[in-house]
């Protein structure tokens, strides 16, 4: 708080004498009991009370520029009132303020009766006082008379009023105080009267029983003490500018000093502590009576109103206000029950740890509230939480010491949330921590390949990905990391090489769990950046992108084929036998532009692709791997491009190979007096996935398996002896049969006899 202290010819700020940083005690005094109590505004002065006004001004008002009668005349049109005016906002602030201004110079009592009416009509009142009330009654008996003139039925007032006039409303009456300060800083703000009436009235206001009145007067108030804020800061600078002027006169020779010039910066050394002097002295005034008091006021707005002007005020004026003795504040609030009010702490904190400078000051804060900082990441308003987060990546900016181990992995785990703000607020505190810092040895490094520094950072992503022991979710880490790390997890060139070079010596190598856990994160990656949406469960949906948004897309989707046109043939002749990686690599072919097999000439690398493909059907029997590479051809088989004619060629080799094995393995099984042989068994099995798996995406209806699966069911049903799983594939191929049949009738694309071929083979089913 600010209390009375002597002043030098060198400004300071007064302060709380117990605010020193060695000592949190500040912070233990949520009811402010402690409270130091200043002289006020007026006692330093030797006047009256505030709560009395002056009295003065003419004895009849003089029509000022602008304002004819008490009303506000500009173009020929009329507005009522400062209020109208106000609300109606066509008018320049400026031009509103200096128009008063010129109106209080010639009847204060009058021009201040209607800043009084202005605030009071700014509370939704429909009272007005009088000239004979503001003569002869004191502010309490105004503010008694105005509330039992108020209409509280209704229950809006301006601030709360819906609809973008009464916003506009808000931004025109805080920019009005503002003005109004600015404009008077060289004038009547140091007339020992026009002040002390505003804050006065403001202060009585705001601990009114009358909802309306303690919210405008609070804003008004706290709005008033920024805008003082800013004059005071001014003064400050001035009079160090004063003083190392007086200084640099002083130390001249005599010769070539100037006297004169001395005694002038004397005198406006002089003038100017005066003025910083009224002005603590307001600003004291209203922290005093008015913050102290609303910033823990029952209604959630009027708190939130306070705790976001005073982080403006320990920004703006760091060396007067950026204490302990201000800072309790904004920690005791983070515990308010509305997510509104502990909002406002968090982003007036942002705002001073934002600058490494204030943020160095506000070690013992820290220390103090720092686990409350933390768990609010876990807050039930989303809002808060990410806000939380981003408090937390500020401080971790400021100051690598100050979060612990256990802080950090409170933070981690959140990069997997389903709610994508606070999970993209995550990943960027995740990638501050893990991946900003460098080493000396690592600033030589190459900016590309297995020993660039992205090498390392990659690993640092893989290496995190397994601790947090949640492999099924590297789609949610990509996503969490994307915006603040895309050009790491876009560096293909890297991460292929960390796949699939040799380690150089003294290297440690990748693991094999570590390369699944890379392909995984690969996979992610190159979806990401060709579907440009979030992961199934976070997120509302595909919104619609930039024309930036579309061409970053298209270079990255353009980089990817050609990239891993190369690669993933080499990658799969790799992991050939690997189910999980195998399963991975399978899906980047869809994200490929498939013209640019042509247009690029990498038609050789196609056939190595589709060749790699047909060694990985031979070697597995895994359901997921072999729908990968069924869709994989779906995909490569798209007649509208060019590369069609050859992968067509390749799926039919493929399927005439795997058909006429299963014929010849199926005569050999179903040999009449023989008892299946097991290992037969396996072989019918195994192509039958293959066939079963193919024939989900792909119409093999020219290689008539409805014979061949029929009679495989027939005989089992007559023997019973036939293993199960041959029966369940079995079925599932003469499901897909009927379906190809059925959906090629369906859209007219049958040709004659498929009705009756369809007819028996459904009869037969």
């Amino acid at each position: 708080m600010l209390a009375e202290q002597d002043l030098h010819t060198e400004f300071q700020f007064p302060q709380e004498t117990d605010s020193q940083l060695s000592s949190d005690a500040d912070f233990e005094d949520p009811d402010g009991r402690n409270a130091k109590t200043g002289r006020g505004l007026a006692a330093k002065r030797g006047r009256k009370a505030m709560g009395e006004k002056a009295r003065g001004g003419g004895a009849g008002r003089l029509p000022g520029a602008g304002w004819v009668n008490g009303h506000h005349q500009e173009n020929g049109m009329e507005y009522v009132t400062l209020f109208e005016v106000v609300k109606v906002g066509k008018s320049a602030t400026q031009s509103v303020v200096d128009d008063w201004i010129e109106s209080y110079k010639q009847d204060r009592d009058s021009a201040l009766l209607d800043l009084i009416n202005f605030f009071i009509q700014c509370s939704g009142c429909k009272g007005a006082v009088s000239g004979e009330m503001f003569r002869h009654m004191q502010n309490s008996e105004i503010i008694r008379k105005m509330t039992e003139e108020f209409d509280e039925d209704s229950g809006d007032y301006p601030l709360t009023l819906s609809g973008p006039q009464w916003k506009r409303f808000r931004i025109n009456f805080c920019d009005f105080i503002a003005v109004l300060v600015r404009q008077c800083q060289y004038s009547i703000i140091y007339d020992e009267y026009m002040m002390d009436t505003v804050i006065s009235l403001l202060t009585g206001l705001s601990d009114s029983q009358v909802r309306a009145f303690r919210h405008t007067s609070t804003l008004a108030a706290m709005k008033l003490m920024t805008a003082l804020v800013n004059v005071a800061l001014n003064l400050s600078i001035n009079m160090d500018n004063t003083q190392r002027q007086y200084e640099a006169e002083r130390n001249k020779v005599i010769a070539k000093r100037a006297n004169d010039r001395l005694e002038l910066l004397l005198q406006k050394r002089k003038e100017l502590q005066e003025n910083q002097d009224e002005i603590e002295n307001m600003m004291n005034a209203i922290f005093k009576g008015v913050f102290v008091h609303r910033y823990r006021d029952a209604i959630a707005e009027i708190r939130a109103v306070c705790i976001e002007e005073i982080g403006v005020w320990m920004k703006l004026y760091s060396d007067a206000f950026l204490n302990d003795s201000y800072l309790k504040y904004v920690g005791w609030t983070m515990h308010d029950k509305q997510g509104e009010v502990r909002l406002k702490c968090l982003t007036a904190l942002q705002g001073l740890f934002y600058n490494r400078e204030l943020g160095s000051r506000l070690e013992l804060f820290t220390s103090r509230f720092k686990d409350r900082i933390v768990s609010m990441t876990l807050d039930k308003e989303y809002d808060v939480a990410v806000q939380a987060i981003k408090l937390l990546t500020l401080i971790l900016q400021s100051s690598d010491e100050v979060l612990t181990a256990e802080d950090c992995e409170s933070v981690y785990h959140l990069v997997y949330s389903a709610h994508r703000p606070i999970a993209v607020s995550a990943g960027e505190f995740l990638f501050r921590k893990l991946f900003s810092h460098r080493n000396p040895d690592e600033e030589g490094l190459p900016r590309r390949g297995r020993q660039s520094l992205n090498g390392s950072l990659i690993k640092t992503t893989v290496f995190f990905f397994l601790e947090s022991e949640l492999h099924d979710h590297g789609a949610y880490l990509v996503d969490s990391l994307w915006e603040c790390a895309s050009e790491l997890l876009k560096d293909w060139e890297t991460i292929i090489s960390l796949l699939l070079d040799e380690p150089i010596p003294g290297e440690e190598a990748l693991t094999d769990r570590q390369e699944t856990a890379l392909v995984e994160i690969m996979l992610c990656a190159v979806r990401q950046a060709c579907e440009c949406h979030p992961p199934v469960g976070r997120g509302t949906g595909k919104r619609v992108l930039t024309a930036k948004e579309k061409k970053t897309q298209l270079d990255d989707r353009t980089r990817i084929t050609e990239m891993f046109s190369v690669a993933l043939p080499l990658l799969l002749a790799k992991y050939c036998v690997d189910i999980d990686k195998v399963t991975n690599l399978l899906q980047i072919p869809k994200y490929f532009d498939l013209d640019i097999y042509t247009t690029g000439r990498l038609e050789k690398h196609l056939d190595v692709l589709l060749r790699q493909i047909w060694e990985v059907v031979d070697k597995h029997t895994d359901a997921e791997v072999l729908e990968a590479c069924s869709t994989t051809y779906h995909y490569l088989c798209n007649e509208e491009f060019t590369i069609y004619n050859r992968v067509n060629i390749a799926r039919s080799q493929l399927l005439d190979e795997m058909v006429d094995k299963f014929n010849r393995l199926l005569e050999d099984f179903l040999q009449e007096g023989e008892e299946p042989d097991e290992d037969d068994a396996y072989q019918v099995l195994a192509t039958l996935k293959k066939i079963s798996a193919f024939h989900n995406a792909h119409d093999l209806s020219k290689w008539d398996l409805f014979t061949s699966n029929y009679r495989l069911l027939n005989t089992g049903l007559q023997n019973g002896d036939m293993p199960e799983q041959i029966v369940v594939y079995a079925l599932q191929c003469t499901h897909y049969i009927i379906l190809w049949h059925l959906a090629k009738v369906s859209d007219g694309t049958s040709v004659k006899g498929d009705m009756v071929t369809l007819r028996k083979q459904m009869r037969a089913f």
